[in-house]
């Protein structure tokens, strides 16, 4: 299979749709947009209505004192981002100290989870998959919540990750808003929301949280550890916490090692949420939250999830639809708007409008800090007083098709292939890093590792992908298996290509 390459058919398809979902939402979202200049007389006080909307929902928070329920519409291949029913999920509470990285242990903590097929008697075929910033446990439908999931196409019979074969969980991640324990949640010693008295976070913190669960499902190790995103990095720290109880890795769209350009945008996305008068430093649980801000920090991360080539294709320069109701002067060309005006602005404040009530503010502002701050560069984990455990000592696990039959000849032969992989050309100019990386990723070096990288993605640049690729070969391992996928929809590439990604994990995990 060519991974490289996305089909033209599926590729007209997500073109085509998505722009035509769009052109009804946007003329709704910006319709009697002001024109400078359109106004029957001159002296008229202009009037932004794109303004006037963010009073108008603070009208609504007030009157309503509750999040709506109404479902999200769909407005192109974004998943859908609300909040799920307790009641469609599990929990798991953990009633003993969990030891953090930078601060004092957390007491005690909740951990949302969902889970999909079944569970071995044995409890061998478990794969472990990580959300990306923003996601819930929700990744696909369920009986207790049938409502589609973030990565519903690739979970099921057959699929990526084959329900026939493989028991496959998915949490809310500690420090989120969708079941676990986070800044919105009560705080024991006070009976109020932590707010920004909740610990600093990181990726390691997470990953311990999830295991804690495992240990409570009495499950001894993972056959898989699958992320994408920020759950790519879960992935890697997963791996490389437990070599022993990690049978194998997939990283999708991640990195090792934020890059100054990522910290960056994020540092963007927090500073226009906490200028938001209504953050109050994080103590808003009793008023009206942050939505302004929410709204802007949303449409600054769809800009860094797609890419240039894929605006072109679904948008273009294309101007919204005028409604009736704005007149233009015959004699002049259509005078532009300040408020939304581009088709590519709809959406962008689509998007924002969308998102800025269905997540905790806070909890965005812990998450992206956790993925700012994850280096596992030697140098900076010896800062962190981690001590890099030694490499898996044992084979990798055999797929659940081969385990029943280990001394099957198919059993050597499945670990050869394990370690051919394709590659790319040495660096001519590797990074000053790569051998701090290499350093840091040794715990690794027995762990066949999938990484997946797109060459159109700008928050997870693909020389990301090539780097962990490159550093894991450098520290050893010889079953790492590498590939770049094309195609225009940048970061969220891993959401849409089904083909591509779903069968590059299929043969990995197979």
């Amino acid at each position: 299979m060519n991974v490289g390459k996305v089909g033209a058919k599926t590729l007209r398809a997500l073109s085509k749709a998505p722009a035509r979902t769009h052109v009804s939402l946007s003329a709704r979202a910006a319709s009697q947009c002001a024109s400078p200049g359109s106004s029957s007389s001159s002296h008229e006080r202009p009037h932004f209505p794109c303004v006037d909307a963010h009073a108008a929902r603070e009208s609504r928070i007030i009157s309503s004192r509750s999040v709506s329920s109404t479902p999200p519409v769909s407005s192109g291949p974004e998943p859908p981002y609300a909040r799920p029913n307790p009641k469609s999920y599990k929990v798991y509470r953990h009633t003993s100290p969990l030891p953090l990285v930078y601060a004092d242990s957390l007491p005690s903590f909740d951990i949302a989870y969902e889970t999909w097929g079944t569970l071995a008697p044995n409890k061998d075929n478990v794969i472990l998959l990580h959300t990306g910033l923003s996601a819930s446990s929700h990744a696909a439908s369920t009986e207790l919540n049938p409502a589609y999931g973030w990565w519903e196409k690739f979970i099921g019979p057959g699929k990526a990750l084959d329900t026939n074969q493989f028991f496959i969980i998915c949490t809310n991640v500690l420090g989120g808003c969708y079941g676990s324990t986070g800044p919105s949640s009560i705080d024991p010693s006070t009976g109020e929301p932590y707010a920004t008295r909740f610990p600093i976070l990181s990726i390691f913190d997470m990953v311990q949280a999830q295991f804690r669960l495992l240990d409570h499902l009495g499950i001894e190790r993972l056959y898989a550890s699958v992320g994408s995103s920020m759950g790519a990095m879960q992935s890697l720290a997963a791996g490389w916490l437990y070599p022993e109880r990690v049978g194998k890795v997939v990283s999708i769209s991640g990195t090792a090692r934020s890059s100054p350009s990522a910290i960056a945008m994020r540092f963007a996305q927090r500073a226009v949420l906490m200028a938001d008068p209504n953050w109050k430093n994080g103590f808003y649980y009793d008023g009206l939250p942050p939505h302004a801000g929410m709204k802007l920090a949303r449409q600054i991360a769809t800009i860094t999830y797609r890419s240039g080539p894929e605006w072109d294709i679904r948008f273009g320069r294309k101007l919204r639809k005028l409604p009736d109701s704005e007149q233009q002067r015959p004699d002049k060309p259509r005078t532009p708007a300040l408020c939304p005006d581009f088709l590519i602005e709809t959406y962008l404040d689509h998007q924002g409008e969308e998102f800025c009530l269905k997540y905790d503010a806070n909890s965005l502002i812990y998450i992206s800090k956790a993925m700012d701050l994850f280096d596992m560069t030697a140098p900076t984990l010896s800062e962190l007083r981690l001590t890099p455990p030694a490499p898996r000592s044992g084979p990798p696990p055999l797929p659940p098709s081969l385990s029943a039959h280990p001394s099957s000849p198919a059993h050597s032969q499945y670990h050869h292939l394990l370690s051919h992989s394709k590659s790319h050309p040495p660096p001519p100019n590797p990074p000053l890093h790569l051998p701090d990386l290499a350093a840091g990723l040794q715990p690794l070096a027995n762990t066949p590792t999938l990484i997946l990288g797109v060459q159109s993605d700008i928050l997870f640049p693909v020389e990301q992908q090539r780097e962990v690729a490159d550093a894991l070969r450098v520290a050893g391992n010889q079953m790492v298996s590498y590939y770049e996928l094309g195609g225009v929809w940048g970061h969220d590439t891993f959401l849409l290509d089904v083909q591509n990604v779903g069968g590059a994990i299929r043969g990995f995990l197979s």
